[in-house]
């Protein structure tokens, strides 16, 4: 594996990963949280599966600060979304609820006043919170953003934001860097006199949409990556795209179409995944550039700091682009929460499925703010600790249904510990996979006789599930 070292190096430097390590070994060795209300800062990035990250064993990404906090906190192995799509599943992790319960199933609806009432940002403000919003907001029509209910409103009123922005004097800045400074202005006019709770919301790595750039950089990042080779993987092979059913398998899918844009051959699929990998890389540098704020500030030790993504994406796997469906790759997230106060939640790993519906309960419960019952998640913290057996679970119910046929067919289902069931509800057409015997999922065990028992009972649990989660 080939790295341009003076860049990695420079940025390393530039970044604070040194101030990172000070900061984890000064963590107060406490067996529970303080009493002090913690500030609590939510991370969020878009389209970043779950193992684009160094601390998920990708051998070639570099992400060394947030691979700091996931060392020293509390790392998900098993973090899932319940729809993929960044509109839905930012409203999830702003209400704690499916989008069968929330009601916001693509990009032009809004929480209704009373809802957005109800959503983590506002229930904290209310319990004595200020409040922050920076980036990407992504939840309904840009005219409906509340930005006036925020104490700091940073987020441009599309709802898709440009990576190629101006900045006050009217020069270049990447969206990346224009998050990095809204953070630093955040903390800068931060008084102490409230806890603080800010939510950043990255446009990386998403790419441009209507761009043929696709995935536009930080040009500082061009050489990072252009030594290393990226391995395709069994899942491109064209066979598992032709083994979809005909209402999937055509141009007009819109998951088929990115495909060609991205990764129709080797080249651009090096290229693509490359910029790929120099996105995130640009958040990692952000993120250490934070947790030196903090540790300069004498925030560090009462910060707590969530990373997510806000669903997956394929790199090219059953000759895909995008997200959407039913897959890991679609659905599985990184998932990070960074306790300094916590030592019992200190380099701990968990295997438990954690989904973004947990979002919201678990950002209240920090900060010792009661979530409604109307929320649909757990608190994660207690969740994994060795009284939370009873939170743990064992299943959860996947929707998506924006756009619909021939774009986005709609698809809802079951994902289990042990099978996933999926239902493309507009054909009755089913997919079933044994995750134990076949983790990659290659092999669609729903027309296979001897998994007839399973179907059957994993039809009747979506039928049951898809009545619970409203």
């Amino acid at each position: 594996m080939n790295k341009p070292k003076s860049v990695f190096a420079g940025l390393l430097a530039a970044t604070g990963l040194t101030a990172f390590i000070l900061m984890a070994a000064k963590a107060p060795h406490t067996e529970a949280p303080s009493s002090a209300k913690p500030n609590i800062i939510y991370l969020l990035t878009d389209d970043q599966r779950a193992d684009a990250l160094g601390a998920m064993g990708n051998p070639i990404i570099k992400t060394p600060h947030l691979d700091q906090l996931a060392n020293k906190g509390l790392l998900f192995k098993n973090a899932y979304v319940t729809t993929s799509i960044c509109c839905v599943s930012r409203a999830t992790m702003l209400s704690g609820q499916y989008m069968s319960r929330h009601g916001i199933a693509d990009f032009s609806t809004s929480f209704s006043p009373s809802a957005f009432d109800q959503t983590y940002p506002m229930l904290l403000k209310k319990a004595g919170y200020r409040v922050g919003f920076i980036g990407k907001y992504g939840v309904g029509h840009p005219k409906d953003q509340p930005a006036s209910s925020f104490d700091y409103w940073a987020c441009t009123t599309k709802s898709q934001p440009d990576y190629e922005m101006k900045d006050e004097n009217g020069n270049y800045i990447h969206h990346t860097d224009k998050v990095n400074n809204d953070i630093q202005d955040f903390l800068k006019t931060n008084d102490g006199s409230k806890p603080f709770c800010l939510s950043v919301s990255f446009k990386a790595p998403h790419v441009q949409d209507n761009d043929p750039r696709q995935f536009i950089i930080q040009p500082r990042y061009k050489s990072m990556y252009a030594g290393d080779s990226i391995a395709e993987t069994e899942k491109m092979d064209p066979k598992y795209w032709n083994e979809f059913p005909d209402f999937f398998r055509t141009e007009e899918n819109i998951a088929r179409v990115r495909w060609h844009l991205r990764f129709e051959n080797n080249r651009m699929y090096q290229e693509s995944v490359r910029n790929y990998y120099r996105l995130i890389s640009g958040v990692d540098e952000v993120v250490g550039k934070l947790v030196a704020s903090l540790e300069k500030q004498g925030l560090a030790d009462n910060t707590v700091i969530v990373f997510m993504g806000d669903n997956g994406f394929y790199l090219g796997e059953y000759g895909l682009a995008g997200k959407w469906y039913g897959h890991e790759e679609s659905l599985r997230v990184p998932l990070i929460i960074y306790d300094p106060r916590n030592k019992a939640l200190q380099g701990k790993t968990s295997d438990d499925v954690a989904l973004n519906i947990d979002i919201a309960p678990t950002i209240l419960s920090l900060a010792g703010v009661e979530a409604p019952k109307t929320m649909q998640g757990v608190d994660l913290e207690k969740m994994v600790s060795k009284k939370g057996k009873k939170l743990k679970r064992s299943e959860f119910f996947y929707e998506h249904t924006f756009i619909g046929d021939p774009g986005i067919p709609r698809l809802e289902g079951v994902v289990q510990q042990r099978y996933k069931y999926l239902k493309f509800i507009d054909h009755d057409y089913e997919q079933l996979f044994d995750l134990q015997k076949d983790p990659s999922e290659k092999h669609n065990a729903a027309k296979d006789a001897s998994y007839s028992s399973v179907l059957a009972s994993m039809r009747s649990r979506y039928e049951k599930m898809k009545q619970e989660v409203k």
